[in-house]
């Protein structure tokens, strides 16, 4: 690929103080990417109420920019040869922060929508052009210092995600969670540009698959409207949604037939026909898209439900991130001496048996019954994401090595996306159900109602509130506890599907696992 042959020429690494500023500013712009799919996670309910919106429609919010993401990351290879990877990570930094300030002085949902849009396709070569620039300016002898560094802040900024943004949301407004990128988004770019503009690799002129990437965006956006739309439309009862799904299919079969004539694909999905790759994005997409899809959905419920502000429901989240720093050096030592497949089963096994754990809630839990299993989930994340990505990556051959990492970011990217859609709209449907059931079994001879009406300042319509909101409370922990077993089975569905990966055929080089 392009971007290989312009790291290949690369000039001398930076040395000294100056190589860890621009490390630094490099992991720091990494981290704002990160942050950005997290941190709107508790500001749901805020971003809806503020908007005069849904819940569900406020979650848009997070998939938007997680599908431009996903689309936008399989352009940075192609970017970085053209234009150099210097400049185009500067301007996507520059683009990130600008459109942060317009996502921040939004005051409309569709407007909010269409900023998001610009900060994901934004974010997309900002993610995987840090590593790129990192492995860039460390020598070789320190390249796993490098990767230490950028797996430090991908890791930290969903932990700090949640936290931050109820912590803004409860303190400011809303608007803040994105006006926080601008001042940091012009001193990251300033500064890597000063520092690395003399570290410019010659540039390559590969023409752009403009087809492939036209089909791409059309399929991945008619899914993703689907998606966000059918929990409103009814799903496949609406005229749209069944145009959208038709226009979703044909799409991706015409985009994977082109891909795979084209001379020069934006997706080289021919990497797909080796087992071990393909048996590892199956695993990526289960796992990651329920692992994502928990995260959409303990903030909301505790929100709604119980009654949590949101720098509390941020707390409670940022729990599930502790345990996941401390391990995940762990699982890379454990990579090396025991077979990826083992490590990547027992991972999901244990997220699986943790989410059932977590499907018995009551609606008087304390702070602390609430945080230990999402504590403990910590464990499980390291254990199957860290050597997933050596086993795929060395299921391919070297010179795949950049295609299959761009794949993986999007397959891992778009998993999320899709996930937070079913899970947002079966969390809906499933509260909806309970509480029809609940209605018709509670109270059926008036006694509670009656009982409610007498107390002191309680009308007869009062009390029918009153038992309304209670029924409804119920409901979403019923549906809640129901999701988490099914998040739960596909969790085990995801660690028994990793069987049918092969030994990898090579051992991955620590700069070549992360490719784009």
């Amino acid at each position: 690929m392009s971007s290989v042959a312009t790291a290949h020429n690369a000039p001398p690494p930076l040395r000294g103080a100056m190589m860890w500023v621009a490390a630094v500013m490099l992991a720091m712009a990494n981290f704002l990417a990160v942050l950005d799919m997290t941190i709107a996670n508790v500001t749901v309910p805020n971003i809806a109420g503020a908007l005069g919106v849904s819940s569900s429609q406020g979650t848009w919010v997070i998939t938007t920019y997680a599908v431009a993401e996903a689309i936008s990351v399989l352009l940075s290879g192609w970017l970085a040869a053209r234009f150099g990877a210097v400049r185009v990570f500067t301007l996507v930094v520059l683009v990130f922060g600008i459109f942060s300030f317009l996502c921040g002085i939004s005051t409309s949902l569709g407007m909010l929508l269409v900023m998001r849009l610009f900060q994901g396709m934004a974010g997309g070569p900002l993610l995987a052009l840090s590593l790129t620039l990192l492995l860039r300016i460390f020598p070789p002898e320190k390249t796993m210092q490098a990767m230490g560094l950028y797996a430090m802040t991908t890791l930290v900024a969903p932990v700090l995600g949640p936290v931050l943004g109820g912590w803004i949301c409860d303190h400011y407004s809303w608007p803040w969670v994105f006006f926080i990128n601008v001042p940091l988004a012009l001193l990251f770019s300033s500064i890597v540009w000063v520092l690395l503009k003399p570290y410019e690799a010659p540039l390559i002129k590969n023409p752009v698959d403009k087809v492939g990437f036209l089909l791409m965006v059309i399929w991945v956006g008619a899914l993703q409207l689907m998606l966000d739309e059918g929990k409103d439309l009814d799903w496949f009862a609406s005229e749209e949604i069944r145009i959208l799904a038709i226009v979703a299919v044909i799409g991706f079969f015409a985009f994977l037939i082109w891909e795979l004539t084209e001379e020069h694909p934006i997706v080289d999905v021919r990497v797909f026909r080796h087992r071990g790759f393909s048996s590892c994005m199956v695993v990526l997409c289960l796992a990651f898209g329920s692992f994502f899809g928990l995260n959409v959905l303990t903030p909301q419920w505790l929100q709604y439900n119980m009654n949590y502000t949101p720098v509390w429901a941020g707390m409670v989240a940022a729990c599930g991130g502790i345990l996941q720093i401390v391990c995940s050096p762990i699982a890379a030592d454990l990579s090396n001496r025991v077979d990826s497949r083992k490590l990547i089963f027992l991972g999901c096994f244990w997220l699986a048996c943790d989410t059932l754990w977590r499907s018995v809630a009551t609606s008087d839990m304390d702070f602390w019954r609430i945080c230990l299993p999402l504590f403990f989930m910590g464990i499980g994340m390291p254990l199957y994401y860290v050597p997933i990505m050596g086993l795929a990556m060395g299921s391919v051959e070297e010179k795949e090595s950049a295609s299959a990492s761009g794949l993986m970011n999007f397959v891992r990217t778009l998993a999320g996306a899709i996930a937070t859609s079913l899970v947002t709209t079966s969390w809906q449907d499933r509260s909806y159900v309970a509480h029809d059931q609940l209605a018709s079994i509670i109270d059926p001879a008036g006694e509670t109602a009656a009982l409610i009406a007498g107390a002191p300042g309680m009308g007869g319509e009062m009390a029918r509130e009153t038992l309304n909101n209670m029924v409804t409370s119920q409901s979403l922990l019923l549906a809640t506890n129901d999701l988490m077993i099914v998040i739960a089975i596909v969790f085990f569905i995801a660690a028994f599907a990793i069987v049918l990966a092969p030994k990898p055929t090579r051992t991955v080089d620590a700069a070549s696992s992360m490719g784009h």
